[in-house]
């Protein structure tokens, strides 16, 4: 079986060196070995040193040549807006409280669909649309952005105190 053993980020690689592609959902796409079948049918294990967030473009260098593209999924999401970006800057303070997922821009917010975030949501004076679209959210604090990985380095969690509430 094909080993994909290296993330090669968005842009980095030639699309003529493409051999398949994977499609995958927010969460399929934070792996460090998993056995894959790409849309073209070539059968493959991700087989990564650490657990790597792949974003949409990525390339997954393949042992003996080649890549195969990562593509974003569709996903049921809700887009939340406000009335100000001091409004929806309130509504990110009360998403990141409860430590959502979310995808942030200067207008809006995505998150995935949560009937009772929803409510609290509209609730707080939000406007929320449903879509489908691909779902790539912040990565946390603690998180290294970009693919230049430092395998040294330990995440540590931070707790809450007993006072704290979700």
């Amino acid at each position: 079986m094909r080993r994909a053993i290296k993330v090669l980020p968005a842009g980095s690689w030639p699309t003529s060196v493409k051999v398949d592609a994977v499609t995958l959902d927010h969460d399929a796409r934070h792996r460090r070995r998993f056995r894959m079948t790409g849309v073209g049918g070539l059968d493959f294990l991700l087989d990564l040193a650490d657990a790597t967030h792949l974003k949409n473009g990525d390339g997954l260098a393949l042992d003996g040549g080649g890549v195969v593209e990562v593509l974003a999924a569709s996903e049921p999401l809700m887009e939340v807006t406000a009335s100000s970006p001091a409004a929806l800057l309130r509504l990110a303070w009360h998403i990141g409280n409860r430590h959502l997922p979310a995808a942030i821009d200067r207008e809006r917010i995505l998150l995935r669909q949560d009937h009772v975030i929803e409510d609290m949501l509209v609730g707080l004076g939000a406007k929320v649309r449903h879509l489908d679209a691909p779902f790539d959210p912040e990565g946390g604090a603690y998180e290294k952005r970009g693919h230049d990985h430092d395998h040294t380095r330990r995440h540590h969690h931070h707790g809450h105190g007993s006072d704290h509430e979700h």
